[in-house]
């Protein structure tokens, strides 16, 4: 997705009204974003994206007809995806990195205070992902165990130069474009250049799925 210039256009995905209406007055009143839509399931995203064009989707798990995993793979199969940040009740690991893999840049609690959801929508929509504190910790512990994935994950990452392999330890580690950048002692522009080149050497849908990659791989 283009990095946003503007007001950051968000839609909200939940099938709880409450929820909705709490989200939209919440975010609608903060500076730089700008909340066009809402839908009350997972079917009806496709075309709320085709109609209002948000940058970013606040996904719920947990709905009736499509569940978010499900909506959240069918927008990352569209060109020129919106970002997702899921918003739940429900932390499990298995819902954390399935979402996750499935192209999610975020993942938060419903009980994650305001100025964090906001701060991760602005975040997200600027290309950089956002797990709370603790869903990390967890995630973390959880990658390292699944049966096969370090041998499918250094396999993966074999074919990148070492400069990217940097790029790649330094976004595992949470680093925004400007940390990176200073670090590693490159322009942001060169940083996000790599991170474009290292997600289509990967096959790869955002940021948080090349820190999965590297955890997996024992990068981090």
């Amino acid at each position: 997705m283009a990095r946003v210039s503007g007001a950051v256009r968000v839609l909200i995905v939940d099938d709880d009204p409450l929820v909705r209406a709490g989200l939209s007055l919440m975010l609608d009143g903060a500076n730089g974003i700008a909340v066009v839509a809402e839908a009350a399931d997972g079917d009806e995203v496709p075309a709320a994206v085709d109609a209002h064009a948000p940058h970013v989707v606040l996904m719920d798990l947990r709905m009736p007809r499509v569940d978010g995993l499900t909506a959240t793979r069918r927008l990352r199969g569209r060109a020129g995806p919106p970002e997702v940040v899921v918003l739940t009740t429900f932390d499990t690991d298995e819902n954390v990195l399935l979402a996750l893999r499935a192209g999610a840049s975020g993942f938060l609690l419903k009980d994650t205070p305001p100025q964090q959801i906001v701060d991760a929508v602005l975040r997200v929509a600027a290309g950089e992902p956002m797990l709370s504190p603790t869903i990390t910790r967890r995630l973390m512990e959880r990658v390292a165990t699944e049966a096969g994935s370090y041998e499918r994950a250094r396999a993966a990452l074999s074919g990148l130069s070492p400069r990217e392999r940097d790029v790649v330890l330094a976004v595992a580690r949470g680093r925004t474009n400007a940390e990176i950048a200073a670090e590693l002692l490159m322009s942001v522009g060169t940083v996000k250049a790599h991170i474009t080149h290292i997600l289509t050497k990967l096959n790869l849908g955002n940021r948080t799925q090349i820190a999965l990659l590297a955890h997996d791989a024992g990068l981090a």
